[in-house]
C-alpha cells in the first residue's frame, strides 16, 4: 500500500498546516481514521487529526487565523485539544502525550510525549498511522508497529499488549467489534483472549459510549458478525442479557425448539440487506426477546412460546430506558413492530375476515411496509421451497391487504367524526360517553358494521346515542 498526499484533495489545507507549523517551530501529522482510510481507498472521512510535538490548542489557533482571521476556534483545555470547521471538515489538533489509566476510570492522566508516545496510545496499529507535514519528510507514512501490514491482512493488532490496552480504556473492546464488523476485519488472537479477560471492565464506560459503538455494529453490512462477536467475548451478556436468554435448545420428550439467539442474529442479518434503517434493524433484533420469559413446554402441544410478542414490545421500552436509548417516536417504532411481528402470519388462512385486515391495516398504520419487511426477514429455513411458499403467503396478504386499503381507507384512520360533532349533536359537555361513541365507531368501522364516511358515522352515533338515553336536539 502507498499513499501519495500531493495528489489529495486537501493538499493546500495540509501544505497550509505545514506552513504555519514550521513559523511556529513545531511538528505536524496526521494521524488515525483519515490515514487509515487513505491507505484503504475508502471514502475519506470528514473528520481529520493531527497531532503536534508541542502545543495543540496553540497551533489550531494559528492555522485558523492563516486560513481565516474568523475562524471559530473550539479549545478543550481538560484534553489538550483544540477544534475547528473549515470546507466541511472538522479539524482537531492535538499536542503529542503520554497516558495512563486508574482502574476505575477513563479518564487518563496525560503527560507531554513524542509521536510515537501518541501512536502508542492509540487503540489499534491500523489506526496508529501517521503522514508527516514536516518540511524534511511530507507525505512520508510513519508506522512503526507495522500497521500497513495489519491493513493488508484485514488484522486488528494493539500496538502496546492487549490487556493493557483494553483495561486502560474498556470502550476500545467494543470499537474492536466494531471494527471487525464494519471493516470486515478479524480481531488477532491475543487481542480476542483479552477482550474476553477484560470484559467486565466494560462497566466503567458510559452505556451512552457504548451504544455508539453497538449501533455502528448494527449498521454494519452484516450486522451478525459483530453480534457474535460480542456474544463470544461475554461482553453481549452484560450489555443486553436479555439477548442472550435467547440462546440455547432445549429438548423434552424428544421435541426441541430452534436456537432463537443465532435465528435471530439470521433475521438481522436478512433485514440489513434490505434497508438501512436502524431502528428497523432494532426491531430485527428484539422481535423474539419475548420468547425466554414466555417459553413453556405443554404436554401434547409441545414448546410454546404464548404472547411473546405482546411481552416482548413490554420489554422494548425498560430496555431501551437502561441503554440510554432514544425513548421517543423511535422507541415507540420498534415497540410496535415488535409487538405486530407475528399478526401477518396469522392472517394467510383463505378464510381471512377483512375485518382482521382491517385491523392490522389500523394498528399497523404508516409501518405496514416495514412489517412486512422484518416479516420476510424472519423466514430464516434453509428450504427453498419452504421459503418461496412463506414469500408467496406473504404477497397473497399484501394484496388482500391492499384491496381492504382502497375500499375502507383505515391505515391512518381519523374518525369520520369529531367528539365536538358528538357533544353538538346531543347538548354534552365533554365526558365519558363522548369517548365511548367515538370507540364504538371506530370499532363499527373497522368491523365492517358501517362505511368509513361521515354519513354512515352520523347515523350510527344517533342510534348507539339513544340506545344509552341520549336525546339528539
Amino acid at each position: 500500500m502507498n499513499i501519495n498526499i500531493n495528489q489529495n484533495k486537501n493538499l493546500k489545507l495540509f501544505k497550509v498546516i505545514a506552513k504555519v507549523a514550521a513559523e511556529n517551530k513545531q511538528s505536524a501529522f496526521i494521524v488515525g481514521g483519515y490515514v487509515r482510510d487513505l491507505l484503504m481507498k475508502r471514502v475519506s472521512s470528514t473528520d481529520i487529526d493531527f497531532v503536534t510535538e508541542g502545543n495543540g490548542m496553540g497551533l489550531a489557533k494559528a492555522v485558523a487565523n492563516e486560513i481565516d482571521p474568523n475562524l471559530k476556534v473550539s479549545i478543550f483545555k481538560n484534553y489538550g485539544t483544540a477544534m475547528f470547521k473549515h470546507n466541511g471538515l472538522d479539524l482537531e489538533f492535538v499536542g503529542a502525550r503520554k497516558e495512563s489509566y486508574a482502574e476505575d476510570s477513563r479518564k487518563p492522566f496525560v503527560e507531554t510525549g513524542t509521536l510515537e508516545d501518541d501512536q502508542k496510545r492509540r487503540d489499534f496499529t491500523i489506526n496508529a498511522l501517521a503522514i508527516s507535514l514536516n518540511e524534511n519528510n511530507f507525505g512520508e507514512l510513519i508506522d512503526p508497529f507495522e500497521g500497513i501490514s495489519d491493513l493488508k491482512n484485514k488484522i486488528l493488532r494493539t500496538p502496546l499488549a492487549p490487556v493493557q490496552t483494553y483495561s486502560d480504556d474498556p470502550l476500545r473492546m467494543m470499537r474492536a467489534i466494531r471494527f471487525a464488523s464494519t471493516l470486515n476485519f478479524t480481531i488477532e488472537e491475543n487481542s480476542l483472549a483479552a477482550i474476553k479477560s477484560e470484559a467486565k471492565r466494560i462497566r466503567i464506560v458510559s452505556l451512552e459510549r457504548i451504544m455508539v459503538e453497538f449501533n455502528k455494529i448494527m449498521l454494519s453490512e452484516k450486522p451478525s458478525k459483530g453480534l457474535q462477536l460480542l456474544e463470544q467475548t461475554g461482553l453481549l451478556k452484560m450489555i443486553m442479557p436479555e439477548l442472550t436468554a435467547l440462546k440455547g435448545v432445549e429438548e423434552i420428550e424428544g421435541q426441541t425448539h430452534k436456537d432463537n439467539f443465532w435465528h435471530t442474529l439470521e433475521v438481522v442479518d436478512n433485514i440489513s440487506q434490505n434497508t438501512n434503517n436502524l431502528w428497523l434493524r432494532w426491531a430485527a433484533l428484539l422481535h423474539d426477546i419475548g420468547k425466554a420469559p414466555t417459553k413453556k413446554f405443554v404436554e401434547g402441544s409441545g414448546w410454546t412460546f404464548h404472547g411473546h410478542e405482546f411481552l416482548g414490545s413490554k420489554m422494548v421500552k425498560s430496555l431501551f430506558h437502561r441503554l440510554k436509548l432514544p425513548l421517543g417516536a423511535d422507541m415507540k417504532y420498534v415497540q410496535k413492530l415488535v409487538k405486530l411481528s407475528s399478526r401477518p402470519i396469522a392472517l394467510i388462512d383463505d378464510d381471512t375476515s377483512d375485518s382482521a385486515l382491517r385491523r392490522l391495516l389500523f394498528d399497523a398504520g404508516e409501518d405496514l411496509e416495514d412489517l412486512f419487511i422484518l416479516n420476510k426477514a424472519d423466514i430464516t429455513t434453509k428450504s427453498s421451497a419452504k421459503q418461496a411458499k412463506f414469500k408467496r403467503n406473504f404477497e397473497e396478504v399484501a394484496l388482500k391487504i391492499k384491496e381492504v386499503e382502497e375500499k375502507d381507507q383505515v391505515r391512518n384512520f381519523q374518525p369520520p367524526i369529531s367528539g365536538e360533532e358528538i357533544m353538538e349533536m346531543f347538548n354534552l359537555q365533554p365526558g365519558r360517553e363522548i369517548g365511548i361513541l367515538k370507540e364504538k365507531v371506530k370499532e363499527a368501522i373497522l368491523e365492517g358494521e358501517i362505511a368509513n364516511n361521515r354519513e354512515d358515522a352520523r347515523n350510527f352515533v344517533i342510534q348507539e346515542g339513544r340506545s344509552i338515553g341520549l336525546i339528539l336536539v
